[in-house]
């Protein structure tokens, strides 16, 4: 391990989240530090650029490669994951579906919690409604972790996702009621 990863692992206060939201040519990675209280800490986002392979195939491998380095990096022990919506387009929804299973067998190739949330869950949680449009999100996001620049829509879904599950786990800690009963309950299944 190198001294830069250890050093953010050493000061690490809570439980890391790494939030997911899938795409085809661009996956969303959020990363957020969760105290007990549900309180978040911003860590780390991006967006995963894997569209500029041709053959899709090369891109899921891309998907994988990114993911893997950046679990290897901040070593999340938690992810939280955006279930695929219905698509217009059957091919679009059919690549989404793909990519969002690339990124479910990267991270539970090295044996991490995978935790799933409807875009509805997401914005109620994050917004206060389910009905809230992307820029919302994004300001909501942002407003939450203390981030001052604008974010990039795929990141800031991402982080809206870890915000989401850091919300759920802590209200399942405090009820006893597990967390996959709770997401039922509100509305996603």
């Amino acid at each position: 391990m190198s001294g830069v990863t250890t050093g953010v692992i050493a000061a690490r206060q809570g439980t890391r989240i790494l939030g997911i939201d899938p795409g085809s040519v661009r996956t969303g990675i959020g990363i957020v530090d969760a105290d007990a209280i549900g309180r978040c800490v911003h860590v780390h986002h991006t967006a995963l650029h894997i569209g500029g392979e041709d053959d899709f195939p090369k891109r899921l491998k891309a998907l994988l490669d990114g993911l893997w380095a950046l679990i290897d990096r901040y070593q999340p022990e938690e992810v939280a994951i955006e279930r695929v919506f219905l698509a217009k387009n059957p091919d679009s929804a059919l690549k989404l579906g793909q990519a969002r299973g690339a990124a479910i067998c990267a991270v539970v190739s090295r044996d991490l919690p995978v935790h799933e949330y409807s875009p509805m869950q997401i914005k109620g949680a994050v917004v206060g409604r389910g009905a809230a449009d992307k820029t919302q999100v994004q300001y909501m996001t942002s407003m939450l972790l203390g981030i001052e620049k604008k974010l990039q829509a795929d990141a800031a879904d991402a982080l809206a996702v870890a915000i989401t599950h850091a919300h759920t786990r802590t209200l399942a800690q405090r009820t006893g009621v597990a967390a996959s009963a709770l997401i039922r309950r509100r509305g996603g299944r």
